[in-house]
């Protein structure tokens, strides 16, 4: 059975916060910031945007505008160039050994809301995400991390669309696997 890191969270004001340890995924807990989680990770550690594993470098962070300033902008790219409008995504993951971004949302619900329609522009936004990067030959995975809100049955169509346009979802963890990051 897998154990998955509980995270420090926002969630903190209503009392939940853990510490466990995990090499198998990223467990969340409402909204956190990704080093955060890294960083109680077993042999992981985390120095600005760059993921260490053991002391070598797997995979960088960004979030929201730090995708287009700290990543992109180094290499060339200007989002207004390409794109009409800029998307912010929560969380960028760029694995170094993969040469892979991965966009991850994350969704957390406790009522219906516009989160609800969200999910079904993933592949809008992946495809304009592979636009972005195209200069740099990157590929570009897009998930969502979602609480246990969504596993209703009332989103079994959206959940089938994501998928459906070579998207990705978890509930609460996102797998170490999934990310190609090492474990061990």
């Amino acid at each position: 059975m897998f154990k998955y890191l509980k995270a420090l969270c926002f969630a903190m004001i209503r009392g939940g916060f853990g510490g466990a340890r995990t090499q198998t995924g990223l467990r969340f807990e409402e909204r956190v910031d990704m080093s955060t989680l890294f960083k109680k990770l077993k042999g992981y550690s985390v120095q600005g945007e760059k993921v260490l594993f053991n002391g070598k470098l797997v995979a960088e962070l960004y979030k929201k505008h730090g995708f287009y300033k700290k990543f992109l902008q180094p290499k060339g790219i200007e989002w207004s160039d390409v794109l009409s409008k800029q998307l912010l995504p929560d969380q960028v993951i760029f694995v170094v050994n993969t040469n892979t971004i991965y966009i991850v949302e994350i969704k957390f619900q406790k009522v219906e809301g516009s989160v609800d329609e969200k999910l079904q522009t993933c592949d809008f936004k992946k495809t304009h995400y592979e636009k972005l990067v195209e200069p740099l030959k990157l590929k570009v995975e897009y998930a969502y991390v979602l609480n246990d809100w969504f596993k209703d049955k009332r989103y079994n169509d959206t959940l089938s669309y994501v998928k459906s346009g070579s998207c990705y979802y978890f509930f609460n963890e996102l797998p170490l696997s999934f990310l190609g990051l090492p474990t061990k």
